[in-house]
C-alpha cells in the first residue's frame, strides 16, 4: 500500500487525476483468457494514448463471466504491466459480499491503487439507504485501500446524493463512478466534491465538467481507446486545453471528435456492446476478440457495417 487507509483521499485526491479507461478483456478464440493480448493493450494505451490509469475487470471487461481466480490474475497482470506508469483500479463487485472482501484484499495485497464497488441488486428493498451505508461502512473497516463508489441503473435503483455524500465521510471512499442523469452528479459534487473525486462515465460530459463542475478525473469507460490513437489523440488535447483553462479551443477540439462518436454510436447493436467495442479495437490495431455467454458476438454484416464506419469518421491511425 503507498498510502494509509486514513491517508486515502488525500492520496486520491493527488494521484487519481486525469483519463483512466475501463478494459475490455481480449479472450482467444477457445475462450480463455488472452494476457499477452491484454499486455499489448495496456503497453499501448499507457505509452502511445498516455491514459492516466486502468479500470480492471469491470462489466465491459465482462467480469460477470469471469471466475475469481481469473478477476484476481487480471489484476495482477495489469499492475505487473503498469508498473507504476498508470494507477489500477480494480472492480471488486460482486453480489456475495466475503468475495467483494476476497477481492478487496487482493487488490491491495498486489498493489492496486484503488478498488471501485458498485452497489448491489437489492430484492424487495423499497428503501436501500441505510442497507447500503452499511455495506460500504463494513467494507471500508475490512480493508486499507481506496474505494470508489459506483452507482449505475443496473443495481435497480440509483444512490441519492444525499446518501452518496453520507457514505463519503467514510475515511478510504475516495470517489464514485456515478452513472446517473447530470443533475444528480451536479448535486453531489456540490454536497462532497471536497472529499471524494465524482466522475462519470459520459465522455460527451467530460469537458462540461471539467468546466463548470472543477473535475478533474474521467472515471472511465472505453472513448480514451476508442477515440483516439497514436498519431490522432484529440481526447487528450481537448483535457489539457480545459485543464488550462482554454475552453473555447477544448471545445472546437472536442467537437472535430463527433463524427468519431456518431460513427461508433449508429453501428453499435444495442446488446452487443462488448463485441463492438473489441471490434473496433481491432480495426485501430489493438487486440480485441469475441466475447463470453451470455453476450452476443456481432454478425458479419455488422462488422461490415462497423469497418466502413470506421474508415470514414475521419480518426486517422
Amino acid at each position: 500500500m503507498k498510502y494509509s487507509r486514513l491517508d486515502a483521499k488525500e492520496h486520491a485526491k493527488e494521484h487519481m487525476r486525469g483519463i483512466w479507461a475501463a478494459c475490455l478483456n481480449p479472450w482467444h478464440p477457445d475462450g480463455a483468457f488472452n494476457e499477452e493480448g491484454f499486455r499489448a493493450n495496456i503497453r499501448h494505451w499507457v505509452d502511445d494514448l498516455g491514459i492516466a490509469g486502468l479500470f480492471i475487470a469491470g462489466k465491459q471487461g465482462e467480469f460477470f463471466a469471469m471466475s475469481l481466480e481469473e478477476r484476481k490474475r487480471n489484476i495482477e497482470v495489469a499492475v505487473d504491466e503498469c508498473n507504476g506508469a498508470a494507477g489500477t483500479i480494480f472492480s471488486a463487485s460482486d453480489q456475495n459480499f466475503d468475495v467483494v472482501v476476497e477481492l478487496a484484499q487482493h487488490a491491495q495485497d498486489c498493489g492496486a491503487d484503488y478498488i471501485v464497488v458498485h452497489a448491489p441488486v437489492l430484492h424487495f428493498v423499497s428503501h436501500p439507504d441505510e442497507i447500503l451505508y452499511q455495506y460500504y461502512k463494513a467494507l471500508c473497516e475490512r480493508v486499507d485501500i481506496g474505494i470508489a463508489m459506483w452507482s449505475h441503473p443496473d443495481s435497480g435503483y440509483l444512490m441519492s446524493p444525499e446518501l452518496c455524500a453520507r457514505i463519503a465521510e467514510l475515511p478510504n471512499i475516495v470517489a464514485i463512478k456515478y452513472s446517473v442523469p447530470r443533475p444528480m452528479y451536479v448535486e453531489l459534487t456540490r454536497l462532497a466534491g471536497d472529499r471524494i473525486h465524482v466522475s462519470t462515465a459520459s465522455e460527451a460530459e467530460w469537458l462540461d465538467n471539467i468546466e463548470e463542475l472543477g473535475w478533474t478525473l474521467y472515471l472511465c469507460s472505453s472513448p480514451p481507446y476508442q477515440l483516439q490513437s497514436k498519431v490522432d489523440q484529440r481526447m487528450n488535447e481537448y483535457t489539457r486545453l480545459a485543464f488550462e483553462g482554454r475552453f473555447d479551443e477544448a471545445r472546437a477540439v472536442r467537437d472535430s471528435l463527433d463524427p468519431v462518436r456518431e460513427a461508433i454510436k449508429r453501428t453499435k447493436p444495442a446488446d452487443k456492446p462488448q463485441a463492438h467495442g473489441k471490434y473496433w479495437q481491432e480495426l485501430l490495431g489493438q487486440v480485441g476478440g469475441g466475447v463470453r455467454a451470455p453476450m452476443l458476438d456481432l454478425t458479419d454484416a455488422e462488422k461490415e457495417a462497423t469497418r466502413a464506419a470506421f474508415e470514414s469518421c475521419g480518426l486517422r491511425v
